[in-house]
């Protein structure tokens, strides 16, 4: 057999596989499939098999390369599942390996963030304690060359497979940095790189932690005891989910057992194929209770949703921000072979209260419903629900916060810079001259250097521009100057102490503090009132 000829019967093997998972999953959800419909399932697969073979045979080039894996990995299979829900999903090798990288939040490695750039792979920054981070490597790099094979054509997933590998062994990077005369070498040693969901977290005022959960993997519960528990006699807690997409649902369920009371459901799952699953707090607080503050936004979604939604039914968190994306639509992941993966729909997620969290999407395209979701709902039109005190609250489409905060909207200027990468790129430019240390504040000679770049780079700009946004630039310049001397924690940090939306989150802790005294007092009554009927 030729090996075209393997790699297509190897894509249609792939994609028959996850038509037999769908079937599987279609014939629970309706009953065991008569003989009609297993004959008519057959048919339908057998029609595909001719269409394919038409298009193999006749199509005016030939599916030679990767055009067998483009039409099945990239066509057929995301079109059959996007028919069903935007969330049901196919994950190629490459992706695959990666959902299961992200979800273990582990690798071998070298330990930096690469990006592609004008066709140039660019360290964006090394993790802190890493072998990239000891060995001096900095944001800005070029690398030029992995092992001595040339990075020019490979994109960012290419070079990161070659800087992964065992642990232990060596990899040899050519580097170029600005204002270096010639390149740079280093001989890294690989080794085990964890990524922790949890990028900041600090004292951001007397008493109140602040944490920032990028994701739910498999070690976010265990890393958000730990930052709770670290930090001793805590007066309130700020927690940060903004951009959080998701992840696995056990971890939402730890980060909420943290938090809740013993016995507290936390989310529930339904499916016409299956019986509903509740999940609980099954350790819970132990009595450390203090304030909290969630805040999210548009691109909250999914598991981090599961968190927002928990806290605000059982009245143990005020919500602040915006409503999140509506995420509701639980996926159970199947592997195929091949080293290939399904992300199949098989339940919804409730909140305690029975709240849906799942938006509408009939009618709506993938795009509409990935990237125009940021319309305020009339709450008219959505199921209402109570939390346990008897505050309303809304299901039907995301989390509705409590309080509102607006994402600041940049202005033309503020988008002219990002689109230049400008704050990224003046480092590289101010560092080849200049020491950072901590004490470093950008000054007028600072900004004069800045507008000189700004010149260099033909970005035009007036001093009204600069007076708009004055504290902007200054916390970014700043940022960006200790995330290359001290670390990216140090620039996640400073941004954070600047953040409009976190210092305005930060008012409503009072407001957090009353929910929480009213909460207990509430679960005091209702325990009274229980003891007092079984005597």
């Amino acid at each position: 057999m030729s090996s075209r000829a393997r790699r297509t019967l190897l894509s249609l093997t792939v994609f028959f596989s996850a038509c037999g998972v769908a079937g599987m999953f279609i014939s629970q959800k309706v009953g065991a499939q008569s003989s009609t419909d297993e004959s008519a399932f057959r048919d339908s697969l057998k029609k595909f098999t001719d269409v394919y073979q038409v298009v193999s045979d006749n199509y005016a080039e030939p599916l030679t390369g990767d055009k067998p894996d483009d039409v099945i990995y990239d066509g057929a299979i995301p079109s059959m599942l996007h028919t069903l829900d935007p969330h049901s999903n196919f994950y190629d090798p490459k992706a695959y390996a990666k959902m299961r990288e992200d979800q273990h939040g582990r690798y071998f490695g070298v330990g930096m963030t690469i990006q592609q750039q004008s066709n140039k792979i660019v360290v964006v920054y090394p993790s802190e304690g890493t072998p990239a981070f000891k060995a001096g490597i900095r944001p800005g790099d070029l690398i030029v060359s992995v092992d001595g094979k040339a990075t020019d054509g490979l994109d960012t997933s290419a070079v990161a497979d070659l800087l992964k590998g065992p642990k232990g062994t060596h990899v040899h990077l050519t580097i170029t940095r600005e204002g270096a005369a010639s390149p740079l070498t280093f001989d890294l040693v690989r080794d085990d790189i964890s990524h922790p969901s949890i990028d900041l977290k600090y004292e951001i005022k007397p008493g109140v932690l602040y944490i920032h959960i990028t994701q739910f993997q498999e070690t976010t519960g265990r890393e958000f005891s730990d930052a709770i528990d670290q930090a001793g006699d805590i007066k309130g807690l700020l927690l940060d989910l903004r951009g959080n997409p998701g992840g696995l649902l056990t971890e939402a369920v730890s980060v909420c057992d943290k938090l809740l009371n013993k016995g507290q459901i936390i989310v529930s799952q339904r499916g016409r194929a299956y019986p509903e699953q509740s999940y609980r707090a099954q350790h819970g607080n132990g009595g450390h209770v203090f304030p909290v503050v969630v805040l999210v936004n548009h691109n909250t979604a999914s598991a981090a949703e599961i968190v927002s939604g928990a806290l605000q039914d059982h009245d143990r968190a005020i919500i602040t921000g915006e409503i999140t994306f509506g995420k509701g639509l639980v996926q159970t992941v199947y592997p195929l072979s091949d080293n290939t993966g399904l992300a199949l729909t098989t339940y919804h997620y409730y909140t305690p209260s029975g709240r849906l969290i799942q938006r509408n999407y009939n009618g709506v395209s993938l795009y509409d419903y990935y990237f125009n979701h940021n319309t305020p709902q009339n709450n008219k039109d959505r199921e209402v629900k109570l939390t346990d005190s008897g505050r309303t609250v809304y299901g039907g489409g995301g989390i509705t916060p409590d309080d509102d905060i607006t994402t600041p909207k940049a202005n033309h200027f503020q988008e002219l810079l990002a689109a230049h990468n400008v704050f990224f790129n003046f480092t590289k430019h101010y560092d080849i001259n200049h020491t950072v240390s901590k004490d470093f504040q950008v000054d007028d000679a600072v900004m004069a250097d800045f507008k000189q770049f700004l010149t260099a780079q033909n970005i035009a700009y007036t001093d009204q521009d600069l007076a708009s946004v004055n504290d902007w630039l200054k916390t970014n310049i700043k940022a960006y100057l200790f995330g290359t001397q001290f670390g990216e924690t140090q620039r996640l940090r400073l941004m954070a102490d600047w953040d409009p939306m976190i210092a305005k989150a930060l008012t409503y802790m009072p407001q957090a503090e009353q929910l929480e005294q009213s909460a207990l007092k509430d679960a005091a009554a209702k325990q009274t009132a229980r003891n007092s009927a079984t005597q």
